[in-house]
């Protein structure tokens, strides 16, 4: 156990301890030994689902309340960086400085680049920028942008300027790329030889150079301008005898990934070509960096939740995130919907005196309106799914329409016979029956259609599907269940 820092007063700057830069992988004495999961400590703190046990996280937290700093230190030591990163989100917002303090020599690199977007960013403001820049230095590339690109431009500017050139250039190169594309996410910690080289002379140079990367699974063989030729797995080079040139042993075929492309994209190519990494070049085709598939898991778990998040208008989704972003966020499109819920009533207004003659009417009309928006929403979302994952093309547009018409028709068929002969039973009324019983197949028509065709129409033009389809998808099949079911009513003299 390392010695346990003062726990009195502290300045900003012993908030958190940085890694250690003799240790050979640039982690903290704290974390630079394996964890052992099956340790008594561990076992006590994590479920057996690998989540942090509510009793424990209870435990912590009363710890810090207590100012039993020395338990807090004695509970949290046994845990994994990742596990020690989602504590900080399960202990309240008020005690996340605290229980930095508390065990900050165990807050090495491999923590901060595990923490939450907004826990991390709070730790950060609450230092000061030369120890920001320190933990940037220990930091992986794409991890320290992550840390730095969230933060307001004079304090980024500040923390640049405490670091050394080289991390300085490589992470103002990194900033100076789109959000959420390549060039952000890349690591420029890679290997990479020219073709002339043996495999012995490759096995040389790894052994001799101590500064390059502590973890890769394949080299990349470029030309004299730094451009990918190919790639050597390690196990290709440790089977193969020391005299067989590289140019001969590289597989020659690679995917290399734009610099500027967008991140959700990437994440399409390694799933498709399963890629364990995969060189980034820049517009003349040189080698610039590597993205690794542990990079792209991250990926994929954002872009997950994120269509999802932007189909309800919910923000970011982060439950870490400040209240009044996520109201603002919410507010937006709660405005927008009450607009277009006006819209709808409009429609209900048209026939006011249908609806007052007969008040089965208003009994009836939510459940057309209702059952459409349900089989809309559904559409909406396979659709928004196939556009992002590329199953849903130029090609085969067509041929989609075709097919969410046909599970409309037969879904409309199913509802309309259902909630048709229910009405009929009920309330003794076999021609409001029958009016209900089309309305229903009209409407869910109508919403397979908008579900499909919507989001297809926003993707040509450029526009986020998942960000506006909702609020359309949903004006249609609202205003169009009540104007079938009333206007029907209407037409043959129920009211």
């Amino acid at each position: 156990m390392s010695e346990r820092p003062p726990q009195d007063d502290e300045t900003r700057d012993d908030v958190l301890v940085r890694a250690d830069p003799g240790a050979p992988d640039g982690s903290s004495e704290a974390s630079a030994e394996p964890e052992n999961a099956e340790s008594e400590g561990e076992t006590e703190s994590l479920d057996e689902e690998n989540i942090l046990k509510a009793d424990f996280v209870r435990a912590v937290k009363d710890a810090l309340w207590d100012e039993d700093f020395d338990r807090v230190y004695e509970l949290v030591e046994p845990l994994h960086p990742a596990d020690i990163a989602d504590l900080f989100e399960l202990v309240d917002a008020d005690q996340r400085l605290v229980l930095a303090r508390s065990i900050r020599d165990l807050m090495g690199v491999e923590v901060i680049a595990e923490l939450n977007d907004w826990v991390r960013e709070l730790l950060v403001e609450a230092l000061p920028p030369e120890v920001v820049a320190e933990i940037a230095g220990e930091l992986d590339t794409d991890d320290a942008v992550a840390m730095l690109e969230d933060l307001d431009e004079e304090d980024q500017q500040a923390v640049l300027a405490e670091m050394e050139p080289e991390d300085r250039a490589a992470i103002e190169s990194a900033l100076s790329y789109p959000d959420e594309s390549a060039g952000r996410m890349m690591s420029r910690d890679l290997v990479a030889v020219p073709e002339t080289m043996t495999v012995g002379d490759l096995i040389d140079f790894l052994r001799e150079h101590r500064e390059l990367p502590t973890e890769f699974w394949e080299v990349f063989i470029v030309d004299p301008m730094h451009r990918p030729l190919g790639t050597c797995a390690l196990s290709w080079i440790l089977r193969c005898p020391r005299n067989i040139p590289l140019h001969d042993l590289m597989k020659r075929e690679q995917t290399l990934i734009p610099v500027d492309m967008d991140q959700e994209e990437v994440a399409l190519r390694f799933q498709k070509y399963a890629l364990i990494s995969a060189a980034v070049v820049d517009s003349a085709g040189r080698l610039i960096g590597q993205i690794t598939v542990d990079d792209v898991v991250h990926i994929i778990q954002e872009e997950a939740g994120e269509d999802t998040l932007l189909l309800s208008g919910a923000g970011d989704g982060d439950i870490n995130e400040p209240i009044l972003l996520t109201v603002r966020a919410r507010l937006s499109w709660l405005v927008v919907n009450l607009a277009t819920a006006m819209l709808a009533s409009s429609v209900v207004g048209l026939f006011q005196g249908a609806i007052s003659r007969f008040a089965l009417l208003a009994v009836l009309m939510p459940i057309v309106s209702g059952m459409g928006g349900n089989a809309g929403t559904q559409t909406l979302a396979v659709v928004v799914r196939a556009i992002a994952t590329n199953q849903l093309t130029d090609s085969n547009t067509w041929r989609m329409i075709g097919r969410e018409f046909r599970i409309a028709l037969t879904n409309g068929t199913a509802l309309g016979a259902l909630i048709g002969v229910g009405t009929w039973l009920i309330f003794s009324n076999p021609l409001l029956g029958a009016v209900i019983a089309a309305a229903m197949v009209i409407n869910n028509l109508v919403a397979g259609l908008a579900g499909i065709l919507v989001p297809v129409s926003l993707n040509r033009f450029n526009v986020d599907p998942a960000v506006s389809s909702a609020v359309f998808v949903t004006t249609a099949t609202d205003t169009m269940g009540f104007f079938s079911f009333l206007g029907l009513a209407v037409l043959v003299g129920l009211a």
